[in-house]
């Protein structure tokens, strides 16, 4: 029997890309999104519309934070499965903006969670960031980790995720498994992201901003190595760890179906060799303005992805030079450059 599937965020990156996948095996997908303005709304119109009229697809386009609208989103669907990427994305911007990563990321995230407890959903899969690391510099990043020094809202927003749902996980039974991403590009990305607007600077002969004098280094990871991941671990409820200790808590299982996974490449690349590896693709060189670390962002970010090799058999592998390479050829497609 075909599931249905619940997808926040479903015009987004990730999500849109996602629910290609879920469609394609013959699921069926109830897709939230609500469009708003944070970038270029016709980019989410242009992703949306690749699998708008698919006849398992239907489209819903309410906000997160909408009570009565997601309430009744569960109640007409009655999805078994939810994966939640709809959020105010970018550190940068809660600097600012900080009511909108409390409304999205945190109240709009208890309606999904009091939805998923309401409606007997099977697994919830939602979306936590590299960022809740923070402070962190023992690297490889591990789930097993305490993360308790947030650099960002943003990033304290998706470490609160992480929290909502264990309590959930806790009281009601619920399955949940949040998924730290590592700084996802390719393909339909966001315009904020750096591939994005290192890009469209380089053919423009426009400077770019390198934070950090270009010497931090990501984990940057392919979005259809994260989509691959979010699958394989959806299609697995997460278990208890029977052997969890309150006297040694392990941070990344629990005596509840609570889990967390990273999902990165597991080869950190220094700021400066991404923007070479742009360049050498363009043919162009970009005209870089050395600035120092911006506040909120971490120095590095490396995941470790033990956990996600041990259970599921899967580590992302694509390399930046395709990755990119096929970035620049979507972009120069899209936008007709």
């Amino acid at each position: 029997m075909n599931l249905t599937y619940l997808v926040t965020g479903a015009a987004g990156f990730i999500g849109s890309a996602l629910t290609l996948r879920l469609l394609e095996r013959g699921d069926n997908v109830v897709g939230i999104d609500n469009h708003n303005a944070y970038y270029d709304q016709a980019l989410k119109e242009a992703r949306l519309a690749r699998h708008a009229d698919h006849p398992n697809y239907t489209h819903l386009r309410i906000d997160l934070t909408d009570r009565s609208e997601i309430e009744d989103a569960f109640s007409r669907y009655k999805p078994q499965r939810v994966v939640n990427l709809a959020a105010q994305a970018g550190v940068r911007y809660s600097l600012d903006n900080p009511m909108a990563y409390i409304e999205s990321n945190i109240v709009g995230f208890s309606y999904i969670l009091e939805g998923c407890r309401h409606h007997g959903v099977e697994h919830l899969v939602y979306a936590s960031s590299s960022s809740v690391y923070g402070a962190n510099t023992a690297t490889p990043f591990s789930i097993h980790q305490n993360v308790d020094h947030p650099l960002s809202l943003y990033a304290a927003s998706k470490k609160t995720n992480e929290l909502m749902a264990h309590t959930y996980s806790h009281l009601y039974g619920l399955s949940t498994t949040g998924l730290r991403f590592f700084t996802v590009y390719g393909p339909w990305g966001r315009p904020d992201m750096a591939l994005f607007r290192f890009t469209k600077a380089i053919l423009a002969g426009d400077p770019i901003q390198v934070f950090n004098y270009g010497k931090h280094r990501r984990d940057f990871t392919y979005v259809d190595d994260i989509v691959e991941g979010v699958l394989r671990t959806l299609d697995r409820p997460a278990p208890v760890n029977s052997k969890w200790d309150g006297n040694i808590p392990d941070p990344g299982t629990s005596l509840a179906p609570w889990r967390l996974y990273n999902i990165g490449n597991n080869q950190p690349v220094e700021l400066l060799d991404y923007i070479n590896a742009i360049e050498e693709i363009l043919g162009k060189k970009a005209i870089k303005e050395l600035l120092p670390l911006q506040p909120g962002d971490v120095p590095d970010t490396y995941a470790n992805v033990d956990d996600l090799i041990e259970q599921f058999n899967y580590r992302p592998a694509t390399n930046i030079q395709n990755g990119i390479q096929r970035f620049v050829d979507w972009y120069l497609s899209y936008y007709k450059v």
